[in-house]
């Protein structure tokens, strides 16, 4: 591929490109995706070993392909999911390419000129398809050096790849509480730093909580409420899936304790803001309850009274405020991730580096992202909403297809 032209480049081939790859195939539409290694490589290189979906896959799915190796209400693995993308992938005729890096995009007299690893691509609309995981984020608040291994959640493994000892785990959203959990499963001494979250019940009632965010049109949301848009959601659908309660985490060995603020002197401090934190992930819990008894009364369901799920007891206290480091193995940071748009040059961006869009469709003229957490709406980095938000770029991009056509036939 010395040099290519091509109608849309679409730049990322995890869940976003495929979905944009299906929609424009649907309407015709000339496109490349390229990708730097394999289909749905996150998945299958950036997450620990025993990771499995957060959703069931009657829920986290496209429309056009079920999961053949997991049931209905099951997780799928992330080996699983992987090869779900390969399999769509293949059932659409997505053009990819794989192992091709895509080093930087500019305008180029109207279009995109696009520099790759094997050459240069000219397009006329590029689709940014590389989701919201692209650069580890780790605060800096402990030195290099302060502890024997410090890693992200997405360089974490399995159990046996940190050394013996304490380990202390950064975070309580899903990833962090599965990777905490485990941890103390293989034997480990674990401390778990707990910042504000959301805690939905797994299921409730006989449905799974997908189930109750998609009839209580909550997916549907256009914006977070105000001051959560960056709030972690602790769910799991590991072991089955299970609804996370850090009273269960601490009964069973846990040690919490609040966010993690500041290092010195060989010691990490956490804020006393514990029992503050998980409550506030309560009222989330119990607010979602609320809500899906009213529906069930209002739509007149014959699902199951579930008094139990309402049974809270005290929260646990925390365990520390400081923790000497010199007695601690490992520091796993579940701490989230930040965008990483380098590669593409072109004035889509505000003065934080953000991208500018609406619903996907950039400020930028011909340039489009597909994957962010809030594209459109709540569900749009989920796999099913990805899907749905791909659908509506599609459209744009033949819209504009038509506008182009239209401009060069009344010349």
């Amino acid at each position: 591929m010395s040099s290519q032209e091509v109608e849309v480049l679409v730049v990322g081939a995890g869940q976003a490109g495929v979905a944009i790859s299906e929609h424009l195939g649907d309407r015709g539409v000339p496109h490349l995706v390229l990708e730097r290694h394999r289909i749905a490589e996150r998945w299958r290189s950036e997450r620990w070993d025993s990771l499995v979906a957060n959703g069931p896959a009657w829920h986290d799915r496209f429309p056009g392909l079920e999961f053949t190796d997991v049931a209905p209400d099951g997780f799928a693995a992330k080996e699983q999911v992987a090869d779900y993308f390969v399999a769509y992938a293949e059932k659409i005729g997505a053009p990819i390419r794989t192992g091709v890096e895509v080093t930087s995009v500019r305008r180029n007299k109207g279009r995109f000129l696009v520099e790759t690893s094997e050459g240069t691509v000219d397009a006329r609309f590029v689709v940014a398809a590389t989701g919201p995981f692209q650069r580890p984020v780790i605060p800096p608040i402990v030195p290099d050096g302060a502890a024997p291994v410090q890693i992200h959640s997405n360089s974490y493994r399995n159990p046996a790849q940190l050394p013996g000892g304490p380990v202390l785990v950064v975070g309580a959203g899903s990833s962090g509480v599965q990777i905490a959990d485990e941890l103390r499963r293989s034997g480990r001494t674990v401390y778990l730093s707990v910042g504000p979250h959301d805690r939905p019940p797994r299921s409730y009632r006989g449905r799974d909580f997908c189930w109750w965010l998609g009839v209580l049109q909550k997916w549907d949301a256009e914006t977070p409420p105000q001051g959560a848009e960056h709030v972690t959601i602790a769910v799991s659908g590991a072991r089955g899936g299970h609804t996370v309660d850090f009273r269960e985490l601490a009964a069973g060995g846990i040690n919490l304790v609040g966010v993690t603020t500041s290092y010195e002197n060989g010691k990490i401090r956490f804020a006393d803001d514990l029992g503050e934190n998980i409550a506030k992930g309560d009222a989330s819990y119990l607010a979602l309850l609320d809500e899906a008894d009213a529906y069930v009364v209002r739509h007149d369901l014959d699902l199951p009274e579930e008094p139990g799920a309402r049974v809270l007891g005290p929260a646990p206290a925390p365990a520390t405020h400081e923790l000497d480091l010199a007695g601690v193995s490992a520091i796993v940071w579940a701490t989230g991730y930040a965008a990483d748009y380098g590669w593409l040059q072109v004035d889509a961006f505000d003065e934080n580096g953000r991208p500018k869009h609406r619903r996907g469709v950039s400020s930028e003229p011909g340039v489009y992202f597909l994957g962010l957490p809030w594209l459109s709406r709540r569900g749009s980095s989920f796999i099913w909403g990805v899907w749905h938000d791909a659908r509506h770029i599609a459209d744009h991009i033949v819209t504009q297809r038509g506008y182009l056509a239209y401009a060069a036939s009344a010349r």
